[in-house]
């Protein structure tokens, strides 16, 4: 690979020459470089995980670029060489993540964390024989990172359910045990 400066011939040039060699920009930089032919050597089981999520992250994004919005949204975040779906395609590829649930008496106070920010937090309060007693959306805290849920009991031996999801839609599932 090499980095093309203050070269004529080369700064309208772009693509393939002979097989041989790929000329292209990125941020502003022209590079040359020994064009790149498809591998022999069969995928590993985890480079097809990975390939596969990337695959639905890419079809979240592509969906998620037809509201304005949202498109708006993750264009206000990208940064120079970015564009909205680029971050719409990383914040697709990662649930959120719900790092602690702690009980306050009857409150349920969940810290969540995302990539670019968590959507809506929901809270099921379970008793001991697996039925639903009562569920309803958190509500975000102050500080952007706690989501509060006001519980009228919490039953012993039950358990608390939170699913906790991001813009793209992907959810991630915690389960709290009441002692």
């Amino acid at each position: 690979m090499a980095i093309v400066k203050d070269n004529i011939l080369l700064q309208l040039v772009r693509g393939t020459i002979g097989r041989q060699v790929t000329i292209y920009e990125r941020n502003g930089q022209i590079i040359m470089a020994k064009k790149r032919r498809p591998s022999n050597k069969k995928p590993t089981q985890k480079q097809l995980e990975a390939r596969h999520k990337m695959r639905i992250a890419a079809d979240l994004a592509r969906d998620m670029m037809n509201d304005p919005a949202i498109k708006a949204y993750y264009a206000s975040l990208a940064g120079p060489g970015q564009n909205a779906y680029n971050m719409a395609v990383k914040d697709a590829y990662r649930s959120p993540e719900v790092q602690q649930i702690r009980l306050e008496d009857t409150a349920v106070v969940v810290t969540a964390k995302d990539d670019f920010r968590v959507a809506e937090v929901k809270v099921q309060v379970v008793d001991t024989d697996g039925v639903i007693t009562e569920s309803g959306p958190a509500v975000l805290g102050r500080n952007g990172i706690d989501w509060y849920y006001q519980a009228t009991t919490l039953p012993p031996g039950g358990k608390i359910v939170i699913v906790a999801a991001d813009l793209p839609g992907k959810q991630t599932v915690k389960e709290l045990p009441i002692s």
